[in-house]
């Protein structure tokens, strides 16, 4: 399947540290590097990273319209994890209770709540992948220690 719709603005990261996020984990300090993720997704990342989760992603023109009316696509964080040199993110979803709450009218089954939330995983997992793979090429400071064991 795939969704034939315009390509949203990039999100506006968040300045939240990410060991915050449930889905999440970066250990030791880092420089998150934000600011650069954010040209780097204005540069053309994200609207690349877009195209392709866009030509294959489950969801239909009425999954996305929920998507879009919730602006969950703004509520993305990505971020620098130079420990794993990695980018790592955060993406939204609908919340458990989503039915309580009244969330969205078109929003009517379980089924169509994870798929939601399955596809922005899937979207963001792609999003650090075209960062990494074809814009990021940042050096890390970590360095291996001179007395490592020689498995030999």
């Amino acid at each position: 399947m795939s969704l034939d719709v315009p390509t949203p603005e990039p999100p506006e990261l968040s300045e939240i540290d990410p060991n915050e996020y449930e889905d999440a984990e970066i250990v030791g300090e880092t420089d998150y590097r934000r600011e650069e993720i954010a040209r780097l997704l204005e540069a053309g990342a994200w609207e690349e990273a877009f195209g392709e989760w866009a030509s294959q992603t489950d969801l239909d023109d009425a999954d996305f319209a929920i998507v879009t009316e919730l602006k969950l696509l703004q509520q993305f964080d990505f971020f620098w994890d130079s420990f794993a040199e990695r980018v790592g993110y955060h993406a939204p979803g609908i919340p458990e209770d989503w039915r309580e709450r009244e969330l969205h009218p078109e929003l009517d089954s379980w089924g169509t709540a994870s798929g939601i939330n399955a596809e922005l995983a899937q979207l963001g997992q792609i999003v650090c992948d075209v960062l990494k793979d074809e814009y990021i090429d940042w050096e890390t400071d970590y360095e291996a220690p001179d007395d490592l064991p020689d498995f030999e």
